[in-house]
């Protein structure tokens, strides 16, 4: 057969050279025929116009996934495109995703065609680093793996601007520049059993293959609502601007929370608004989760209702209070960061106090606490830290903030530790506000690639006792609204 018809019926030949004993290059041919071609072929010559792919003929060894990497993408954006490719073995190829639970699915929002192994996307949904298990099979169900890692930064810029900057969730709490005292309720400090407890960031560039943190996303104002079915315990919506590509934390393969964030812009007369949601699962359909809560507008001050509960267990919005890539970077870079946080990061402890205090609006805790006289304060209930209870049998109320001790100085790796060493300020300026029951000392914050996981341990040089809980009532306006007096 004469070379070029080959290459006009196949559209493209796979080059294999091998010089052995002949003086001129052999050509493995897609089609399976072997042609002597000059080696200084010319740009009309077919076989220099041919696309060339990783696939080599039928039965030329073991089967293999000879791709190795693939791009990283942003979220929110259009993915570059990768394409899988096999070698080996029988063709045609088969291509698809494990569902081996070890493994993560692609990030959301991240499509695989089964013939071409071409990965796409219109919009990455998901953020984080996923190391992706691919699979393809021969025409003789043989079948081949590989992991292949998907860095996605995030783009959480604007979680800056959720809620008013008089919001108690942006106001500093540092003694030098407010003059907040430290709380001296006897539900306020930490309990010594957490005292040891180091503050471990539950977030950053990867957990070993599942991105690690609980992701967010921002829709346009125009995104279409879908039902929202809840199974467990109070619902604010039924139906949400929650697109199938919405990030869910540790992915749709997790048994764990599975917190679904999702911001919606402002824009065609909607205010902009907060739809987070817990044990969030989608499955080709409509969304099921086990609770769910709304902020309709957050240009607002409003609070949840007292009592109702949200996404977390001190009825607190997620969302703004998780430690960000974008916020911690700003203009700078992931290596140099020149970014500054200026909210309080939610964090968690093994067992709050049956009780909350502003601005949380529920718990789930144990423990008692009672008023002078010894008169019981029925549980489940907001506390004053105006005019705290006379005694609790354990401490640590819902929605409490604490800020780092002014006599602590910053431990000595914050020298090589930047993004770390921005958190830390933040912990002195805006505290940590205890948001949910879970390890003690676990800090709240969303998956990146950018993240530098190194740098990030950085923050196990604190711990709780390193901490101190602050008096924030001369700032309440009610219980029920988030504004600061000043």
């Amino acid at each position: 057969m004469h070379l070029n018809n080959c290459c006009a019926r196949t559209q493209f030949c796979a080059r294999s050279y091998s010089r052995q004993a002949f003086s001129l290059p052999l050509i493995v041919l897609a089609c399976g025929v072997l042609a002597s071609c000059d080696a200084s072929s010319t740009e009309s010559d077919p076989i220099s116009d041919a696309v060339e792919i990783a696939v080599t003929p039928n039965s030329a060894g073991a089967l293999t996934i000879a791709t190795t990497r693939c791009p990283g993408g942003t979220q929110g954006t259009v993915y570059a495109g990768c394409t899988i490719s096999a070698s080996g073995g029988t063709s045609p190829y088969t291509f698809s995703v494990s569902t081996n639970v070890n493994y993560p699915p692609l990030p959301e929002g991240m499509a695989l065609n089964a013939t071409t192994g071409k990965i796409t996307s219109s919009r990455i949904g998901g953020q984080g680093t996923y190391g992706t298990l691919l699979v393809v099979r021969d025409a003789k169900n043989a079948q081949a793996t590989r992991e292949i890692s998907f860095a996605i930064d995030g783009n959480n810029a604007f979680l800056a601007n959720i809620f008013p900057a008089g919001s108690i969730f942006h106001h500093r709490v540092d003694a030098a520049s407010t003059g907040l005292p430290v709380d001296t309720s006897p539900a306020a400090h930490i309990a010594s059993g957490d005292l040891g407890e180091t503050i471990k960031p539950f977030f950053g560039h990867a957990d070993g293959t599942f991105p690690s943190g609980s992701p967010v996303i921002k829709v346009p104002y125009n995104q279409a609502d879908v039902t929202v079915k809840t199974t467990e315990y109070q619902s604010y919506f039924t139906s949400g601007p929650i697109p199938s590509y919405a990030p869910v934390e540790g992915t749709r393969k997790s048994t764990g929370d599975r917190h679904v964030l999702v911001y919606r812009a402002a824009g065609g007369g909607k205010n902009p608004a907060l739809y987070e949601m817990w044990e969030g699962i989608y499955e080709a359909g409509p969304w099921t989760d086990s609770s769910n809560a709304l902020w309709p507008d957050v240009a607002s001050n409003a609070l949840t209702p007292e009592g109702k509960g949200t996404s977390d267990a001190a009825g607190l919005p997620v969302a703004p209070l998780l430690a960000n890539a974008d916020e911690v970077i700003g203009g700078g870079t992931s290596a140099s960061p020149k970014g500054v946080m200026k909210h309080p990061i939610r964090f968690t402890v093994d067992r709050m106090l049956d009780y909350w205090v502003w601005p949380a609006t529920e718990t789930a805790g144990s423990g008692t606490c009672a008023a002078s006289g010894g008169k019981a304060i029925a549980t489940r209930t907001v506390l004053s830290q105006s005019s705290p209870p006379a005694s609790c049998t354990t401490t640590e109320p819902a929605g409490e903030i604490y800020r780092l001790k002014v006599s602590i100085t910053d431990p000595s790796c914050t020298a090589t530790s930047p993004q770390a060493a921005i958190i830390i300020t933040a912990m002195r300026d805006y505290g940590i506000i205890l948001a949910d029951n879970g390890s003690s000392g676990g800090l709240g914050g969303t998956p990146d690639a950018r993240w530098n996981d190194d740098d990030l341990s950085c923050l196990r040089s604190l711990t709780l006792a390193d901490f101190e809980p602050v008096n924030v009532s001369s700032l309440m306006v009610s219980e029920d609204n988030g504004a600061t007096t000043h």
